[in-house]
Parts: structure tokens; C-alpha cells; sequence
């Protein structure tokens, strides 16, 4: 898949649980691709695309251990989470991703009927978007949670927040 949809998948996703973390994630989401690139950096070889850093089994492990034993604030996760989405969003093409070291097999996702820069995966990445926008207006607390891509003007209205004429001029903003 092309950055652009990695990019827009763990931003959606994680959007609908924290918001505040999507830039972590959006970092995460690129993370497998621009890893191969860092022992370059420090004098090695770069890695072959679509190996050592895209095994599912390192991502999954990395997202279990920022959840469940330690994290700052999120971060690690929504790092993972970013990087896992990449891996599970490459296993939908028809090259696939490695599950562990272990494996000479390619994982697909659904018969890994997509091909890298495709209207298909276009399709995927924006139908994947438009569900996680629909949770997150679905879903969303207005009197708990702070949504800072939705807001609730009705709600600010009838709270005394906004007064009429701020109402009326943002009621059919949607973002």
C-alpha cells in the first residue's frame, strides 16, 4: 500500500479512541518502511523491503507490551498500533508480509487481492475512514469526552456557551 493510505488508516483508527495520539500514530503507521532505511544511517546495509520489519509477530508483541506493561501516556501503543496497521494493511496485497522469523510463507489478508497503488486500495483505505468518522460522531459523550474534530454546538447553545448568532453561524459546521 501506498504511505498515503497507511497514513489515513491509523489516523482514522486511532482517532476514534484518542485523538490526541494520532500524530504518534501516523508515525507508527510509516514506521515499518522507514526502519528498513536506519542502519543506513549508522553505517549498515538497509534491510530488505517487507522482512525483518514487517513481521506481524514483532508488532503484535510491541502493541501487547505498551498495553499491557508499560507505556507513557499512550505513545508506545499508538506507535504499535501504527505499525501494526501498516503490516496488516500490506497483507492485504498480493505480496503479503512475513508472520515471524520463523516462516519462509507470506500472511494475506483476505487472499491479498490488492496491488500496491490500485484503485482497491483506495477504496479500502476511505471505507475504513468513513466508518471510523460515523463512530466517532455515533459514539461521541458530550457531556464527558472532548472531541476536537466534533463539536457539539447544539450542546454549547443550550449550556449557555454559545449565545444565538454564534449558533446559528456554526451549527452546519461538521469539522
Amino acid at each position: 500500500m501506498k504511505w498515503v493510505n497507511h497514513i489515513a488508516i491509523a489516523a482514522a483508527t486511532t482517532a476514534v479512541f484518542s485523538p490526541e495520539l494520532v500524530p504518534v500514530a501516523v508515525l507508527g503507521s510509516t514506521a515499518p518502511d522507514w526502519l528498513e532505511w536506519l542502519p543506513r544511517i549508522v553505517g549498515g546495509r538497509t534491510i530488505k523491503h517487507r522482512t525483518t520489519t514487517h513481521y506481524v509477530v514483532y508488532w503484535v508483541a510491541a502493541l501487547l507490551f505498551f498495553s499491557l506493561v508499560w507505556d507513557f501516556a499512550g505513545i508506545g501503543a499508538a506507535f504499535a498500533w501504527g505499525g501494526l496497521s501498516h503490516v496488516l494493511c500490506d497483507a492485504l496485497t498480493a505480496s503479503g508480509v512475513p508472520l515471524g522469523w520463523w516462516s519462509d510463507r507470506r500472511f494475506h489478508i483476505l487472499g491479498g487481492r490488492l496491488k500496491t497503488g490500485m484503485l482497491g486500495e483506495y477504496w479500502v483505505a476511505g471505507g475504513v475512514v468513513v466508518l471510523c468518522c460515523v463512530l466517532m460522531v455515533t459514539t461521541r459523550s458530550y457531556g464527558g469526552g472532548f472531541m476536537p474534530f466534533f463539536y457539539d454546538y447544539a450542546g454549547y447553545y443550550q449550556d449557555g456557551t454559545l449565545d444565538a448568532k454564534e449558533w446559528r453561524d456554526k451549527r452546519l459546521v461538521f469539522f
